[in-house]
Order: structure tokens, then sequence, then C-alpha cells
């Protein structure tokens, strides 16, 4: 039992390093990591809106399937919803920002 204690004690202080290394690896990875990028479109409004602008506000891209922009504008419309206290005039937008990227709008003027 004599020769063990010295083992079990010199592998007790190679797994604390190891744990201490990844430790600071890991500190400095988290550190070093890009900003979040905001995850909704917070600029003002173009008067006529565009396809671009229709794509920042559903947080996707210009050619983007159109099951896709159906599913975008779902998740942006229920963080938006006037019934769950959300804007009117936010739920015109995004409503029309839905039917200029599916090409239902010439990307005309707003509704209001």
């Amino acid at each position: 039992m004599k020769q063990a204690t010295p083992l079990l004690a010199g592998l007790a202080v190679a797994a604390t390093a190891y744990a201490g290394r990844y430790g600071i690896l890991a500190w400095q990875a988290f550190k070093a990591r890009p900003p979040r990028l905001r995850k909704f479109y917070e600029g003002g409004f173009q008067p006529t809106m565009t396809r671009r602008e229709a794509a920042l506000i559903l947080g996707i891209r210009e050619s983007t399937p159109t099951e896709k922009v159906r599913e975008a504008h779902r998740r942006v419309m229920v963080a938006n919803h006037p019934d769950a206290g959300g804007s009117h005039y936010l739920a015109s937008k995004i409503n029309e920002a839905k039917d200029v990227l599916l090409g239902k709008t010439k990307g005309g003027g707003s509704a209001f």
C-alpha cells in the first residue's frame, strides 16, 4: 500500500493540471468568440419595401425558398402578434415582408 499512495497522488496532480489547462483554453476561446449577431432587423422602414428590407425583417436571405419564408414569417409573427401585446403596425410590416418575398406584391407602398 505504501507504493500506491505516491502513484495516486501523482495521478491526482496530473488530472488537476489537465483540467486546469482545459479550463484556461475554454475561457480563452469564450473570450475570443465573435459578438452575437442580432436575431431580428431593428432598423427603420423604407417608404417602399424592397426584397432586401423584407428579408431583413424576417431574418432570412432574399433567395430563401417559399416554405422557409412562411416558417420565418410565422416565427416572427408569433413574437410580434397584436393579440399577444405586439404592435399592429409591426404586424402589418411583417405581413408585407412576407408578401413581397412571395411575390404577392410588387414591393409597393405600406398599408399605413
